[in-house]
């Protein structure tokens, strides 16, 4: 599947991107910030994450940047499926290309595949230490459940780390969306 936004363009991970998925989250930031990305992050790693995309559950996607030069990833998002099966919204944004909005608007191409998939809700969280990932669920439409869960971490060796847990139902507009207050 493939969906073009205004500045991006999300497509299917193809085993060649392992490069530009090292380049991207091999940074401790970006990776601490992941529940299931391992710290150091290796170029195996990579390049067993790119191989596997191409036949895993959930729908990912590599998202670009087709007006710069070399159409370059910017970050990876997508929805896997969960124990009680829901589905899960995740996504990490390269430092390079952090605070120009990328999360937001590849968050609206994926929740719009959802609606268009009839998925009737879609479920979210960030480490609580990581508040702009809240910042950016709530711009896509995403409420707070309440509930704070305990999740292992990979890239901060297994360590169980709050979580703030979100909900986003089919349809729900984000606050981009909302019509304007008269």
């Amino acid at each position: 599947m493939f969906m073009r936004s205004d500045r991006l363009f999300l497509r299917p991970i193809f085993p060649e991107d392992w490069r530009g998925v090292y380049v991207g989250i091999a940074v401790e930031s970006i990776v601490r910030n992941l529940a299931r990305a391992p710290w150091p992050y290796a170029k195996r790693d990579a390049q067993e994450f790119c191989e596997r995309a191409r036949f895993g559950e959930g729908h990912r996607f590599a998202i670009t940047a087709p007006e710069e030069k070399g159409a370059p990833l910017v970050g990876l998002i997508g929805i896997d499926p969960t124990s009680d099966d829901g589905v899960e919204l995740g996504y990490w944004i390269g430092e390079a290309w952090q605070g120009r909005g990328f999360a937001t608007e590849a968050g609206r191409a994926v929740l719009a595949i959802t609606d268009a998939l009839n998925i009737e809700s879609v479920e979210a969280g960030h480490f609580l230490d990581n508040p702009a990932s809240g910042h950016v669920l709530r711009k896509l439409g995403f409420d707070e459940t309440g509930e704070i869960r305990q999740t292992a971490c990979s890239g901060r060796g297994g360590a169980s780390v709050p979580t703030r847990r979100y909900i986003r139902q089919s349809g729900q507009m984000s606050e981009s969306d909302q019509p304007a207050a008269a």
